[in-house]
């Protein structure tokens, strides 16, 4: 099982998704950014480090929504989710490929990893 935090990034009234590199699994597939916690890490400063190491910006972690286990064809991932606020920094694309900036129902459009699936159900039901 691999454990990776995500976050749902509120840039005033938008929210940030990313879309995934071809070089990276789940080729072009949209999340929300995040990645593997390392040990001895917690699920903040986790988050934390991999938003400011994938996107060059700082969040405010604030809400824990519930974590998500999805088996795919190669790799199990249990999901943990966290709602955040953009605090500073210039977006910059380390790892994806492209990003938006949408309101909820804009999301929804998008062709989602399937882990991230149930996690942008119960946001957009918030």
């Amino acid at each position: 099982m691999i454990y990776v935090t995500c976050a749902i990034i509120n840039f005033d009234d938008k929210i940030l998704a990313v879309q995934r590199s071809e070089t990276m699994k789940l080729p072009f597939k949209w999340e929300f950014a995040g990645g593997k916690i390392e040990v001895g890490e917690s699920e903040i400063d986790c988050i934390k480090r991999e938003i400011f190491e994938e996107l060059n910006i700082q969040i405010e972690v604030k809400e824990r929504l519930t974590p998500v286990v999805h088996q795919y064809p190669n790799f199990k991932i249990k999901l943990i989710p966290y709602t955040a606020l953009y605090v500073s920094g210039d977006l910059k694309l380390r790892e994806h490929c492209d990003f938006v900036l949408a309101n909820k129902n804009e999301l929804i459009n998008l062709d989602w990893a399937e882990a991230d699936l149930p996690i942008l159900k119960e946001f957009v039901e918030l």
